[in-house]
């Protein structure tokens, strides 16, 4: 299924699209605007949107892969021509709200979110592919929010927050203040997996294979949890406690765990 192109596969190539496909258990979104080394636009926001959406109502997706059309680039920022028509401070206040907008809806995907990154991640790509789960990259990918040296614009105060509680306030203060560009090599092990090109779909199948297979409800309520710590450490658990342990699921895996076999998630 293709959300973004079943409509209309005659879209002016500028405008790029967010191609959206499931294969069995994974969603598959592609940022497709080659040309501009998959700059967002607008549209191309909203329809990152309404795959999320799409896959918040699919309780068969398991797991979701976000890439970039091409292979130069994962995203390299939002498309700068939208800037043009800004006229005062109060259009940046809009911008960076409408951005943490749609971070935040992908930061709310229930299943586990995989950014593919071959190329650049930068400015709203770097956000896109902090707000995912997991990140693999080819060797050489580069990250970063060089806007100190290009753009002079900034970033939200949330925006701030997500890229310093995955990276640490150190890698930030270096994007951002020295508007340095690291490579996939120099960022910690645990924030990015590096693979050879000719390797990097076999690894990504494997990640994908490994995480459809696990407990549904516990992917979902630990996503949920983390997003909660993330705006509260002493946030509320009880409700989501409560749903995991009162599921079919957990019964399941009592059962099978001790019966020496398989569990059969069925996310209820």
């Amino acid at each position: 299924m293709n959300i973004a192109a079943a409509t209309d596969t005659k879209a002016a190539p500028a405008e790029g699209r967010v191609h959206f496909t499931r294969e069995g258990a994974v969603a598959r979104l592609v940022f497709d605007r080659p040309t501009a080394r998959n700059a967002m636009t607008w549209r191309m926001y909203e329809e990152m949107a309404q795959a999320c959406a799409a896959i918040a109502a699919d309780p068969a997706i398991r797991v979701a892969v976000l890439r970039g059309a091409g292979g130069r680039a994962f995203v390299a920022g939002t498309d700068i021509e939208q800037f043009r028509a800004f006229s005062s401070g109060a259009d940046g206040i809009a911008y960076e709200e409408k951005v943490d907008h749609y971070v935040s809806l992908l930061e709310q995907v229930p299943v586990p979110t995989i950014a593919v990154v071959e190329g650049w991640a930068a400015g709203g790509g770097m956000a896109i592919a902090n707000a995912c789960d997991f990140r693999l990259a080819t060797p050489g990918a580069r990250f970063g929010v060089p806007i100190a040296r290009t753009l002079g614009n900034c970033l939200s105060a949330s925006n701030l927050q997500r890229l310093s509680a995955t990276l640490g306030i150190g890698w930030v203060r270096r994007m951002l203040l020295a508007a340095e560009m690291p490579t996939a090599e120099e960022l910690p092990g645990d924030y990015v997996a590096i693979h050879a090109p000719d390797a990097i779909e076999a690894a990504l199948d494997d990640l994908c294979g490994r995480i459809a297979s696990h407990a549904p409800l516990t992917l979902r309520v630990t996503k949920q949890m983390l997003g909660r710590l993330a705006q509260n450490p002493h946030a509320p658990d009880a409700d989501l406690v409560r749903e995991i342990y009162g599921s079919a699921d957990f019964r399941e895996g009592v059962e099978s765990f001790l019966a020496k076999r398989p569990a059969q998630w069925r996310g209820q």
